[in-house]
């Protein structure tokens, strides 16, 4: 029986897809729960989830000794165990992918981070990943970066399909748009079935307020702290307008009439940081048709047990957001200043991630062989 919290939001065309996987929720049936309770039609992985997943030893310690007797080094072994879960995860996600007709029932897994900066080294690892996961319903993550959008491209070109990560600002997003219509272009014309691809632009939410109010309470004026909150909701509605307005023009009616789906935006970093807020706000704010909201648990179990989700609250906002943009603007909070310092912060997060992630198989792997 679904919850009707979640069966709303559902119902207002938007999908849920859980932020988080690993081997003891694939084992223990949890994630199968949250598919049948609350639901959740697609699972997103970073590196952060991954590292946090792998620190569960006992889970894993098996497969390790395994790989510790093979002879795998750290990188080999975090991408077999990764695939592995993945992999899983897009078996256990098979029905709701070919229900939906590819566009859920989907799992992500990210290229390395530290790669996020190399176009030639992102789209290589890509067909690596798609191949290791071997299934039709995973998506490949490619971090946003001016350097990653002929990556996108390319890897899209190639026949894979791709979630593209780590979007903060509009200019950005409407450049990823471009690079996904390219990509689409080329693999049409590398003879693909562009029925069969699907992409998510990841548009992230609350890292967008904690830097922008960060910034408010230093000024500390009335005007000031009136705007704590807003930037987040207000940025990500904007982004939607992107999405409508780039989705109807003939270049985008001319590969919709070849099978092509329209790059859905997903709402990412969902799990609001600042306890003053409402815990549901980037669920209830965000609600719009043909979306995707990807949530940590902790605010997957907050929509079901208390958000008022009340359909559409994105439609007919945008002379409002871009007011708050304009206030913040006035107050002298820099809009670029803002989204480029984020980007720079979440790759560096993420790469940190990763290596701490190899580290600590490293070590496991030189106990599991001992």
């Amino acid at each position: 029986m679904s919850n009707a919290n979640t069966q709303a939001l559902s119902d207002a065309g938007v999908s849920i897809w859980l932020d988080d996987l690993s081997r003891e929720r694939l084992t223990s049936g949890s994630l199968e729960t949250l598919i049948k309770e609350k639901n959740v039609v697609g699972v997103t992985t970073n590196p952060s989830i991954f590292h946090a997943a792998l620190q569960d030893g006992e889970s894993y310690a098996a497969q390790v000794k395994e790989l510790a007797a093979a002879g795998m080094d750290a990188e080999e072994a975090v991408f077999k165990i990764t695939s592995d879960d993945v992999a899983a995860a897009c078996d256990l996600f098979a029905p709701i992918y070919a229900a939906s007709n590819g566009a859920d029932g989907r799992v992500s897994i990210e290229v390395d981070p530290r790669l996020a900066r190399k176009t030639a080294e992102t789209i290589a690892e890509a067909k690596v990943l798609s191949e290791m996961v071997d299934r039709e319903n995973v998506l490949i993550k490619i971090p946003a970066t001016v350097e990653g959008l002929e990556a996108i491209a390319q890897t899209l070109a190639a026949g894979i399909s791709v979630n593209v990560t780590l979007i903060f600002s509009l200019e950005r997003y409407r450049a990823v748009i471009n690079a996904f219509l390219t990509g689409l272009e080329a693999a049409k014309s590398n003879g693909h079935d562009i029925s069969k691809l699907h992409s998510v632009a990841s548009f992230f939410v609350s890292r967008v307020d904690t830097e922008v109010d960060a910034r408010l309470n230093a000024i500390g004026t009335d005007a000031a702290l009136a705007l704590r909150g807003k930037a987040g909701v207000a940025n990500a509605r904007l982004a939607y307008q992107v999405y409508e307005e780039s989705f109807t023009s003939e270049r985008w009616n001319l590969l919709a009439a070849a099978g092509a789906h329209a790059q859905r935006p997903l709402w990412a970093s969902t799990g609001v940081k600042d306890p003053a807020l409402p815990d549901t706000l980037y669920v209830t704010e965000l609600c719009a048709p043909n979306t995707v909201n990807t949530m940590p648990e902790k605010t997957l179990e907050a929509t079901a047990d208390h958000a008022e989700i009340t359909g559409d609250a994105v439609s007919g906002t945008y002379e409002q957001a871009n007011a708050v943009l304009d206030e913040l603007a006035a107050l002298g909070v820099g809009y670029n200043e803002v989204v480029d310092k984020l980007e720079v912060e979440g790759l560096d997060k993420f790469e940190a991630a990763w290596n701490e992630l190899l580290t600590d198989l490293a070590s496991s792997l030189k106990k599991a062989g001992n």
